[in-house]
């Protein structure tokens, strides 16, 4: 019999700074539930509002790996590892922070928001080599499929990390249904309605709302909406 954990979009950690408005799932900052300190090795789901021209100054990180997917407008990332980049819409950005890295995240554009999701993994190993990378997926790969985005191996689609730890995104017509089939025995899978209405595993999901689905060797998806999106982040449950 799997478990659930339920998280509507409304029970989130709200913090409104005006040039930021992020909605956390998890513990982070100034938003701490004893329940909600994380799901297995997910620490950190942050949903991000940037204004125009705001933005992050330079911070550290270390021992995480960090994970950012942008969903509207322009990310401008800058590194002590010497990356200057932006990401966009279609990119996925990993940066394994190891013994310890110092960044800087801005909304490039003066004229629009940008929209993203920053997303920490407790790594399985300690005091790695700080490491960056980012790629751009065609969003046309995870039309009523599963497209991979993040994975423990430097061979697979998507980026890499060091964690057992498979990320999936799908866009699904209404009524269609996608099975997701687990990558490791004993891993959770937290899913992420982006948009629209799904049933996931019997339990019926609006926008923003997440499940923790533990013990499940496979689940279905089905859309109740047009181009419902959702995220799908599979994680060890217990971390050491």
């Amino acid at each position: 019999m799997s478990k659930k954990i339920l998280h509507t979009a409304g029970t989130r950690g709200d913090a409104n700074h005006g040039w930021l408005h992020s909605k956390h799932t998890f513990s982070f900052a100034g938003y701490h539930d004893p329940e909600r300190v994380h799901f297995g090795a997910l620490r950190v789901l942050n949903d991000d509002y940037v204004a125009p021209g705001r933005g992050f100054g330079t911070h550290p990180h270390d021992n995480m790996e960090i994970i950012s997917i942008p969903l509207e407008g322009d990310l401008e990332h800058k590194d002590s590892m010497g990356n200057s980049t932006v990401i966009k819409q279609g990119d996925i950005q990993v940066m394994s922070a190891g013994t310890g890295v110092r960044h800087s995240e801005y909304n490039k554009n003066k004229d629009e928001a940008v929209k993203f999701l920053q997303i920490w993994v407790i790594p399985n190993k300690r005091n790695v080599q700080p490491r960056y990378d980012q790629i751009t997926l065609n969003e046309q790969d995870r039309k009523n499929r599963l497209q991979q985005i993040v994975s423990p191996n430097a061979d697979d689609e998507g980026v890499w990390i060091h964690q057992d730890a498979w990320f999936h995104m799908t866009k699904l017509d209404k009524d269609f249904t996608v099975n997701y089939p687990l990558k490791k025995k004993g891993n959770g899978v937290y899913v992420f309605v982006l948009k629209g209405e799904v049933t996931v595993d019997e339990s019926k999901l609006a926008e923003r709302d997440g499940l923790g689905l533990i013990e499940n060797e496979e689940f279905e998806i089905t859309a109740h909406t047009q181009d419902a999106e959702v995220l799908l982040m599979e994680v060890p449950m217990f971390i050491g």
